[in-house]
């Protein structure tokens, strides 16, 4: 679970949010919606703790996240965090067995996650010959076997098509049925409707999912 208390975020003159309160429970997906330029990459940035807010807290099991060192943080990332970017974060140069490393080198949790997002046997392959599809399934397959207990995603189907789009919810929706907080900013309404709850961060307001 993470909580954001009174969360502030400000560039120079220009205020995003704040006195945003939020709370993310374990096995919950929620998507984060709202215009262009309203923040949502932002917030996922803070949740992440890649850009710091100007104000407020961030707690995850009972930790305040915000009063971490710098190697804390790097800590909280390495040991509970999985980012799902819309451009796929991948070692391009490398193969696909050496992007899952990064996450961890159990070979049968490895061949599972390859398994379940329909590349199994393509260990050897290098990054930059998949296409973006392929790509942002390797994505998916190291959130598989790093197991994190909090994954937040940009946009994560931004850039796909119909059918890999439908894998990547599909996917992050069962990693929160295992237990995974997952958050998901997107316009996207299909993606939207398959969340437990939708935040508008314009509006700072939580609905259910219709």
């Amino acid at each position: 679970m993470i909580t954001l208390k009174n969360l502030a975020k400000s560039f120079g003159q220009r205020t995003l949010w704040e006195g945003l309160d939020l709370t993310v429970r374990s096995g919950e997906m929620l998507a984060l919606v709202g215009p262009s330029g309203s923040g949502k990459t932002t917030l996922l940035n803070c949740m992440g703790l890649l850009e710091d807010p100007s104000g407020g807290d961030i707690v995850h099991g009972g930790r305040r996240l915000t009063r971490l060192s710098a190697g804390g943080r790097r800590r909280f990332r390495r040991d509970h965090l999985g980012y799902l970017f819309q451009n796929y974060a991948l070692m391009e140069n490398a193969t696909i067995r050496a992007n899952l490393d990064v996450a961890g080198r159990d070979r049968a949790l490895q061949a599972e996650a390859l398994e379940r997002v329909g590349l199994a046997g393509r260990e050897k392959e290098k990054a930059h010959h998949l296409s973006g599809g392929e790509q942002q399934r390797v994505a998916l397959a190291r959130l598989m076997v790093k197991r994190p207990s909090l994954v937040l995603a940009d946009e994560p189907t931004g850039a796909l098509d119909e059918d890999n789009g439908r894998m990547v919810i599909d996917t992050l929706r069962e990693m929160a049925r295992e237990g995974c907080a997952v958050v998901v900013a997107t316009h996207n309404d299909n993606v939207r409707g398959t969340c437990d709850a939708v935040f508008d961060v314009q509006d700072q307001r939580l609905t259910a999912a219709v």
